[in-house]
């Protein structure tokens, strides 16, 4: 039987679809699941009945109601932000949202980050701090800009970088902090910003998953120099592609602008000639635009349905020995939970492997994906640090002990136990909270019944 492999993005279009129970292991057709039936408390991957047979809630959910604006901007043919102004009324409308003051949309959060270092003035030869447990884009961008991510170790009971580490990690090098509100877990920023200012460094926030995300009452996004956000299909507030960078430096948003659109510069940053600047084709489209206004009339209700449950998932599921909920970390008021994460212990499970444990999990019909991986033992980085680019900026000496450096062990424990399961399910009834959490106890209870 051919094996199903997924990513996390491929497995939040599968539970949308009502793909259930395929993600780990290749199985056949789900049965519906009777209290009554003598199979109901057998593991239904060793072929009794699963806890869930039901399909969790799509994504993306598309407003009709925003049809007629995107088709008679299509009409139009001005499809690019030059030629309209739906893009600049996002941005207006974005930074409202977050209490910002000024935003740029991009079209990517990759090119977000990528523009947002570039402006802070990272450059070539410098050095960025950054945590390693984080989708591939916080740290290629740093790549991109021609300088090191410097990795801090993870805390794993909060998923977040250990903020107690990162000045034993700072150079003469380090030009500045990129600290990652993951899964939309915020970041101890007033530690951030205590040793960015004791050092002088800038503070380029990460918050590609921590749309409403809260630390202190203030959005995620608006606590450094920079902020920036996603907007991929599986995000919060989707539209296929995009980006945003916000900001209260009317200066520093006016350079973004110029980088990502060409050189051209606008408001206070501007030169005698028409294109002064270095900069590249980092646009948002109109249709972007468009669909981003729409599917901000449903972020907040669907933050706050998420919150909700997750606390309520936190609470129930810290009832399961070898479960243990993600922290929040200190100062951290509200979570936006891109995915809502938890850390498995194989001792309290018959020290069945986590691998096992997610199958078991998804036969139950709970989708989940095991989270992010040891990236810095990853081929990109031999491919970077041998290029004769990086040998000629950094030197042997220094790139010898950036490589005795890559020992993280809290990450690497993390990358062991983590656990996540979608954001669309987190949009779901108490009922559906109830089914997450009878599967595991469920899986729990039978622990003995299961191998590997």
């Amino acid at each position: 039987m051919k094996k199903n492999t997924y990513t996390r993005r491929q497995a939040l279009a599968a539970t949308g679809a009502g793909v259930i129970g395929t993600m780990a292991a290749s199985m056949g057709p789900v049965r519906a699941f009777d209290i009554s039936h003598p199979k109901k408390d057998k593991l239904a991957i060793n072929g009794g009945d699963p806890v869930r047979d039901k399909e969790w809630p799509a994504w993306p959910v598309w407003d009709q109601a925003a049809e007629e604006g995107v088709i008679s901007m299509l009409r139009t043919g001005n499809w690019w932000r030059g030629d309209g102004g739906h893009v600049e009324e996002f941005e207006k409308k974005y930074a409202q949202l977050l209490g910002a003051n000024h935003c740029v949309a991009t079209s990517s959060g990759t090119t977000a980050l990528q523009t947002a270092l570039q402006v802070l003035g990272v450059d070539d030869g410098d050095e960025v701090i950054v945590s390693p447990y984080t989708f591939i884009a916080s740290y290629n961008v740093i790549f991109l800009n021609k300088a090191l991510p410097v990795f801090v170790d993870t805390n794993p009971e909060t998923f977040l970088i250990d903020t107690d580490k990162i000045e034993e990690r700072i150079t003469d090098r380090t030009t500045a902090l990129l600290p990652v509100h993951i899964f939309g877990m915020p970041v101890e920023m007033d530690k951030v910003n205590a040793i960015a200012k004791k050092k002088g460094l800038k503070v380029v926030e990460d918050a590609c998953q921590a749309w409403l995300s809260e630390y202190k009452g203030k959005k995620a996004g608006t606590l450094g120099d920079l902020g920036c956000f996603s907007f991929q299909n599986s995000k919060h507030l989707p539209s296929g592609e995009g980006g945003a960078i916000v900001g209260a430096d009317e200066n520093l948003l006016d350079r973004c602008y110029a980088l990502h659109n060409s050189g051209r510069g606008r408001g206070t940053f501007t030169g005698d000639s028409p294109i002064f600047t270095r900069g590249s084709n980092r646009r948002m489209q109109q249709i972007q635009g468009l669909i981003l206004m729409s599917q901000m009339k449903r972020l907040e209700a669907d933050s706050e349905k998420r919150w909700q449950n997750a606390k309520y998932l936190d609470e129930r599921l810290a009832e399961i020995p070898g479960i243990i909920p993600c922290k929040m970390t200190a100062g951290a008021t509200k979570s936006s939970y891109h995915l809502y994460p938890f850390r498995y212990k194989k001792e309290e499970f018959n020290d069945v492997s986590r691998s096992t444990f997610l199958k078991a999990l998804s036969a139950e019909g709970i989708s989940n994906y095991s989270g992010y991986g040891p990236q810095y033992k990853y081929g990109i980085m031999d491919e970077a640090l041998n290029s004769r680019g990086y040998k000629r900026l950094y030197g042997e000496k220094r790139l010898k002990q950036y490589r005795e450096e890559l020992v993280f062990p809290g990450n690497d424990q993390l990358c062991e136990e983590a656990v996540c399961l979608f954001q669309n399910m987190l949009l779901g009834s108490k009922q559906d909270m109830d089914d997450i959490v009878n599967a595991i106890k469920k899986i729990h209870d039978n622990k003995g019944k299961l191998a590997g």
